[in-house]
C-alpha cells in the first residue's frame, strides 16, 4: 500500500494481495514436483529458490545498457540507419495477424513513427484510431486526424462526453484487479473501446519515451537542478516553502496579467513541492515519481509499524551507460514506470474489452540498438527523441508533429469537484476511511477540502485514494 501511495501503481514484485508476487520482466517462474506451495513472505528475487519454486531471469535491461556503452554508434547516419531497419522489422513482425489489425494513433512521435512504418509495408490503408474529447482543452484528435490524412490511413475518430467518460469509472476496480492511479486509464479505455469495434489486434506507439527519452522531466529536470543545484537543502525547502505559500489563483492571475499565461499556478506548486529535501538530482527524479512523498504519514495510526519495503527502483545500478543523471531516469522509468505503470495501463484497458495490444518500440533489438545510441541523439537542442524523429521525418512533415508534448490526460479533477463530488465524497467519508483501518482520514480530508475549495488542485494525490478506497469497496 506504501508503494502504491508513492507510485500510483503497485510496483512488481509486489501486489496488494497478501502473499502474491508479480513476475518481474524477463523472468521465469519454474516449478518442480507436485507438493503444495507455500507463498514466501517475501517476494523471491531472481536468481532464487524457495523449496521446489525456483525465478530465473533470462533476459536484463541492465546487460543491454552495459552493451550498449561498450558499443555506441559514433556516426549518425549509421545510428538512424539502424534504427530505422530495426523498427521496420519489429513492426512486420508484429504486424503478422489472422484477425483484423490496425493502430492507435495519437498524432505525436510515437504513435505516428509506428503507423508510418505499417503503412509504408502493406498494400492498403491501416485502420488507425483515435478518441476526442468534449472538454476545452483535452482534445488533439485533430492532430491525428491531420497525420492520419498525410498517411493515407483509414480512420477512424471516436468523440466522447463527460458522461461517457465517467462513466469508465465504476468499473476501473474490476479492469485492474488492484488499486491503479493513473487517471489516463479512462482515455486509453475508451480508444481501446473504439478500436475494438474495427479491429482484434492494436499496435501502440507505448515505449518510445523510455527507449528515445521523451518525456519533459529528462528536459526540464536538469535544468531546474542547474539553477537550485548549488543551494543547501534548507534553502530549497524554504523556497519550495515559498512556492507554494501563494495560492494557485493568485498565481495565475499575476500570469494572466503579466504574460497572457494561463493557470502556471498548480505547475509552480508542484515544482515547489518536488525540490524540497531534495540532495541531488537523483532524488529530484524519485521526487517527480512518487505522488505521496511520505506515504508512511498516510497510514492509519494503527499501522505505525509498517516499513515501506524496497522497489525494483533501489536495486543496484548497471556498471556502465547510465552515468549521465538523464541516463539514470531513462533506465529507472523502463524498469518500474513502463511495465506496471504504462503497459499495465494499456493491457488491462485493452483486455476489458478483448483487444490484443502490441508494442513494436519493445522489440528486445531496438530496444538494443535504442541503448547503443549516446545521450546527444535522444535529446538535443532541448527536444527529445531527437533520432526517432530524423526517422519520422522522412514520413511525416515536421509541422504536422511539432508541438508541446500532452499526456493523455481528462478533467478528473474538475469532475470530482462537480459531477463526480458524491462518489468521491462516499469515499473519503472520514467514518468510512476509519472502518476500513488502512489510511489516516486527517491528512485526506484536509487536501480533500482545499481540492473542493479551489484553493489547490490535488487531483492526482486524491485520485490515488478514490481508486484504492473504490478497489477496497469492490473486494470487501
Amino acid at each position: 500500500l506504501t508503494l502504491y501511495l508513492r507510485h500510483v501503481y503497485v510496483p512488481a514484485p509486489w501486489s496488494i494481495y497478501e502473499g502474491i508476487f508479480k513476475l518481474e520482466p524477463g523472468c521465469l517462474l519454474q516449478i518442480q514436483g507436485g507438493e503444495k506451495i507455500s507463498p514466501p513472505k517475501e517476494p523471491l528475487r531472481a536468481p532464487a529458490k524457495l523449496g521446489n519454486v525456483r525465478l530465473r531471469r533470462w533476459w536484463a535491461l541492465s546487460d543491454v545498457v552495459e552493451a550498449g556503452a561498450r558499443s555506441q554508434f559514433a556516426d549518425e547516419g549509421e545510428a538512424l540507419g539502424d534504427l530505422e531497419a530495426r523498427l521496420k522489422s519489429a513492426v512486420k513482425d508484429q504486424s503478422l495477424a489472422d484477425v483484423p489489425l490496425g493502430a492507435c494513433l495519437s498524432g505525436g512521435v510515437d504513435s505516428s513513427a509506428i503507423v508510418a512504418m505499417l503503412q509504408q509495408q502493406v498494400s492498403r490503408p491501416v485502420r488507425t484510431f483515435t478518441v476526442g474529447f468534449e472538454e476545452a482543452g483535452f482534445d488533439e484528435s485533430g492532430h491525428a486526424r491531420a497525420v492520419a490524412r498525410h498517411l493515407g490511413t483509414d480512420h477512424t475518430d471516436l468523440f466522447v462526453t463527460s458522461a461517457e467518460s465517467r462513466a469508465v469509472i465504476p468499473h476501473l476496480p474490476r479492469m485492474y484487479d488492484e488499486p491503479f492511479g493513473d487517471s489516463s486509464q479512462i482515455p486509453t479505455h475508451l480508444v481501446c473501446k473504439a478500436a475494438r469495434q474495427h479491429v482484434t489486434v492494436a499496435l501502440s506507439g507505448d515505449g518510445g519515451d523510455e527507449m528515445f527519452g521523451g518525456y519533459n522531466r529528462y528536459l526540464w529536470a536538469p535544468r531546474i537542478w542547474r539553477k537550485i543545484g548549488w543551494a543547501s537543502i534548507r534553502f530549497r525547502d524554504l523556497l519550495g516553502a515559498a512556492m507554494t505559500a501563494v495560492p494557485e489563483k493568485t498565481l495565475d492571475g499575476l500570469a494572466r496579467i503579466a504574460s497572457g499565461v494561463t493557470r502556471p499556478g498548480v505547475n509552480v506548486h508542484k515544482l515547489g513541492e518536488r525540490i524540497k529535501q531534495t540532495g541531488s538530482l537523483d532524488d529530484l527524479y524519485r521526487s517527480l515519481v512518487s505522488e505521496w512523498r511520505q506515504p508512511l504519514d498516510l497510514l492509519s495510526p494503527s499501522n505505525e509499524s509498517i516499513v515501506e519495503p524496497d522497489s525494483l527502483l533501489a536495486d543496484r545500478l548497471p556498471r556502465s551507460g547510465v552515468d549521465d543523471a538523464v541516463l539514470r531516469m531513462m533506465y529507472w522509468d523502463s524498469i518500474s514506470y513502463l511495465p506496471d505503470d504504462i503497459l499495465c495501463k494499456v493491457d488491462r484497458a485493452a483486455m476489458a474489452v478483448s483487444l490484443e495490444t502490441r508494442v513494436p518500440f519493445l522489440d528486445h533489438r531496438l530496444v538494443e540498438a535504442a541503448w547503443r545510441l549516446p545521450l546527444s541523439m535522444r535529446v538535443r537542442d532541448g527536444q527529445g527523441k531527437w533520432a526517432l524523429r530524423q526517422l519520422l521525418y522522412k514520413h511525416v512533415p515536421r509541422e504536422l508533429i511539432e508541438r508541446p508534448k500532452a499526456g493523455f490526460a481528462i478533467p478528473v479533477g474538475e469532475w470530482i469537484r462537480g459531477p463526480l463530488n458524491e462518489w468521491a465524497e462516499d469515499l473519503l467519508d472520514e467514518g468510512t476511511l476509519r472502518a476500513a483501518g488502512y489510511l489516516d482520514p486527517i491528512p485526506i480530508r484536509r487536501i480533500w477540502k482545499e481540492h473542493k475549495s479551489g484553493r489547490r488542485d490535488w487531483t492526482p494525490k486524491i485520485w490515488s485514494v478514490l481508486m484504492f478506497q473504490s478497489w477496497l469497496a469492490e473486494n470487501s
